[in-house]
């Protein structure tokens, strides 16, 4: 265990917190210059990526990911 390692699980438990922390104050509290070296944080954890993009689901749209019928998906295996 080593001050990074536990600098960076801080960092990724205050985005998992579902408390809309945002990459601009997080970068901010770790000290780093710029959102750039912030980055690397944001491309560690698929859940989020997942729960950001469910964020962006148009008004309506059932929830979970789009599942291709059959037929589409035997289309696209003959091309």
């Amino acid at each position: 265990m080593t001050p990074h390692v536990l600098r960076h699980s801080n960092a990724m438990l205050l985005l998992n917190a579902e408390k809309n922390v945002d990459i601009h104050t997080l970068a901010l509290w770790l000290g780093h210059e710029s959102t750039k070296s912030t980055e690397a944080y944001l491309h560690t954890d698929n859940n989020l990526k997942q729960k950001t993009i469910d964020r962006t689901a148009p008004i309506g749209t059932p929830p979970g990911r789009y599942r291709p019928p059959d037929k589409l998906l035997n289309f696209l295996d003959r091309l």
